[in-house]
């Protein structure tokens, strides 16, 4: 399933530059950044349960904020992208 990871985390202090980075360190392991604070992952329940795990340990939930859209199976359908950067196809492999 699709899921779409997007992340608010405060970087007003040292500590919370540190947990922007371990964020988006953590995100990039099971997708791909779409947008500085947007990733797209294709992924099972289980590692869904994994990644969501993962980021509640490292945010401060007083002052920072995770958001997962589940878009399912059918997601191809769910989104329409327009602009530059043309979009990256995460459930096909990447070649450099």
């Amino acid at each position: 399933m699709m899921v779409l990871i997007t992340y608010d985390v405060n970087t007003e202090t040292k500590e919370g530059k540190k947990r922007l980075n371990k964020v988006a360190k953590q995100c990039v392991n099971y997708g791909v950044r779409v947008q500085n604070s947007v990733f797209e992952c294709v992924m099972d329940a289980a590692k869904c349960r994994e990644v969501k795990q993962k980021l509640m340990t490292i945010i401060d939930s007083k002052k920072d904020s995770l958001r997962f859209y589940y878009l399912g199976d059918n997601y191809k359908t769910k989104i329409e992208h327009i602009g530059s950067k043309e979009p990256i196809k995460v459930d096909e492999p990447l070649i450099f």
